[in-house]
């Protein structure tokens, strides 16, 4: 049981590094929202960086994975239309990424603190 709550952490960890590193690029391109020919840029889903190779998702109880879409999460256009000067940034999509990237980053901080205390609870510290 301790050996799943620290894959878990682990999980977190680099759900965590992965929004971070995804808020980054959105900050990139907020940044360049302006040059000329420069294209919206993004990272891979932390679901695909996740589930990489070697990665094997793994039932754990009874209908765990049964009946679960692509995370259930809409997905916005990869390219849309290019201002006149070949520009590719969409503010509003970039506004959405960084709210969706805001709340992984929360998720796993949650997962995170919560796990944390119950390893505490369980070597007897608060």
């Amino acid at each position: 049981m301790f050996t799943n709550k620290v894959e878990v952490l682990t999980m977190a960890r680099a759900m965590a590094a992965h929004a971070a590193a995804r808020q980054g690029v959105i900050a990139a391109n907020v940044a360049n929202a302006d040059t000329p020919g420069y294209r919206a840029r993004d990272l891979a889903s932390f679901a695909d960086v996740w589930a990489g190779p070697g990665t094997a998702l793994r039932v754990t109880r009874a209908g765990h994975l049964g009946g679960v879409g692509q995370a259930g999460v809409p997905q916005l256009p990869d390219r849309l239309h290019a201002s006149p000067n070949g520009n590719a940034v969409s503010l509003e999509a970039e506004m959405v990424k960084g709210a969706e990237t805001r709340q992984a980053h929360d998720m796993a901080l949650a997962i995170y603190r919560s796990l944390s205390g119950n390893i505490r609870a369980t070597l007897g510290r608060r």
